[in-house]
């Protein structure tokens, strides 16, 4: 096998597991999202845990950030203002803006997920190094910019 054979079959392995992590991803929002309201989409959960990480943001960043079209942004936000999630304001720099916070039931619910998220990852990983998965998150970071 030359090595440029070999370079290739490597990246479409690699494509082949990340098409994997992919569908399992999507799988994993539908869960998080049903944990959080049993309503919610799984694009709303997106939004959701975004916001819960910000504090506050406004539905121009989430765009940007999610790479989502304002209009769906704008639909799941009315949608976690409705159940009790999300809650809005005006803007005090910009009375034309609105500013998104999360309410207390948001940040305690996406927590949760967070946890038994970060608890799944423990376990596959266990036994790697800090050293190899930061490796493995810059590798991580270059694909997503690639």
């Amino acid at each position: 096998m030359t090595a440029d054979r070999a370079l290739d079959e490597a990246i479409a392995a690699v494509e082949q597991q990340f098409s994997h992590m992919f569908n399992r991803a999507r799988v994993a929002w539908k869960q998080a999202a049903e944990q959080i309201h049993p309503d919610l989409q799984p694009a709303g959960y997106k939004i959701l845990s975004l916001i819960v990480r910000h504090g506050t943001t406004n539905a121009h960043v989430l765009a940007e950030q999610l790479e989502m079209d304002k209009s769906v942004i704008s639909r799941q936000v009315r949608t976690l203002e409705e159940f009790g999630l999300v809650e809005s304001r005006p803007d005090a720099k910009d009375g034309r803006l609105r500013v998104l916070a999360p309410t207390a039931t948001a940040i305690e619910r996406v927590q949760a997920v967070r946890v038994q998220n970060q608890n799944r990852f423990r376990t596959a990983l266990e036994g790697r190094s800090a050293e190899e998965l930061l490796a493995f998150a810059e590798l991580l970071g270059e694909l997503a910019e690639a």
